[in-house]
């Protein structure tokens, strides 16, 4: 039976949290501000969404990557869903195992609206972020007119939605095509991995879509309070998502103090898997000491 996938330079790790126990993706150097990578929702863990970068990120800096509740390999905790939770989750398992200094928070999709929260609930923990394709930016889940489907949706008991979920993973590959611009781009290793994941059928993003939507709204649109968050931010969304509208980071960006937003052309929702050089470009850029992070959004 395969295993779960493990980015290169990565070594897996176990920490004992609320009673279960979080699978941690480690690598690089023992000293340095540390690099926190969240990951997406979906068919998705740490070890998907980072697959193409870890090793690069991890060459000259702590890189620390955990599974979410509901997600991967973490097992025995609570998935209650809320992006407020799992920021906290996150910060102390951070906490536990890399010291209590401020580090780089990386987070895509779901992982970007959890990442938002570490930054508004626990900024002392927060010396910058990366935000790809970020949740938690929008009023409406698919759109005024959509949104109430989505959420009669979230109200199906679990005795649906969970062999639905796992159904889904049969069809990998064309939830693969509505994510991303060009599906040529995606190491195989992690199509499938994506649908070993949704074979699994893990809570977290089912209950994370049922704490975050709600009949007529979204419950938890951050785009009144990003204002509030100070640490130097880097948006990076591409042209092309069909998922999250290249506009929420734009915005957003706009709204904070020290954010600047870069779109990349012939990219989707996944830029950091779609088109690995340019994301390591802007983020040495942005990790750089010279970094002026202006706001201004750049092609």
């Amino acid at each position: 039976m395969t295993g779960p996938l493990v980015p290169p330079g990565a070594r897996v790790e176990h920490v004992a949290h609320a009673g279960g126990r979080v699978r941690l993706l480690r690598g690089g150097p023992d000293s340095g501000v540390p690099l926190v990578l969240v990951h997406g929702g979906g068919p998705d863990n740490a070890g998907i969404s980072w697959h193409g970068v870890f090793d690069a990120l991890a060459r000259t800096r702590p890189v620390l990557a955990l599974d979410l509740p509901g997600s991967g390999r973490t097992e025995g905790i609570p998935v209650d869903g809320s992006p407020a939770a799992m920021a906290d989750l996150a910060a102390a398992v951070v906490a536990a195992v890399g010291g209590e200094g401020p580090a780089v928070w990386f987070g895509v999709s779901m992982g970007g609206h959890v990442v938002l929260h570490v930054a508004l609930r626990h900024p002392a923990a927060v010396a910058g972020l990366v935000l790809v394709a970020p949740g938690g930016l929008a009023a409406h889940a698919g759109g005024r007119f959509l949104h109430p489907l989505a959420w009669l949706a979230c109200r199906l008991p679990d005795a649906v939605l969970l062999p639905a979920a796992r159904l889904a993973g049969r069809f990998t590959r064309a939830a693969v095509r509505a994510m991303v611009h060009d599906p040529a781009r995606l190491p195989p290793a992690v199509v499938e991995e994506m649908a070993r994941e949704a074979r699994r059928g893990g809570l977290g993003y089912l209950r994370y879509n049922q704490a975050t939507v709600g009949r007529w709204r979204m419950r938890d649109d951050l785009s009144a309070r990003v204002g509030e968050i100070t640490a130097p931010a880097l948006f990076l969304h591409g042209r092309d998502d069909r998922l999250v509208a290249p506009a929420d980071s734009l915005r957003a960006a706009a709204a904070m103090p020290h954010a600047r937003a870069v779109l990349l052309d012939d990219c989707g929702h996944w830029v950091q898997v779609e088109r690995p050089e340019r994301f390591l470009e802007e983020v040495e850029r942005f990790l750089g000491p010279d970094d002026e992070q202006d706001r201004a959004p750049r092609t």
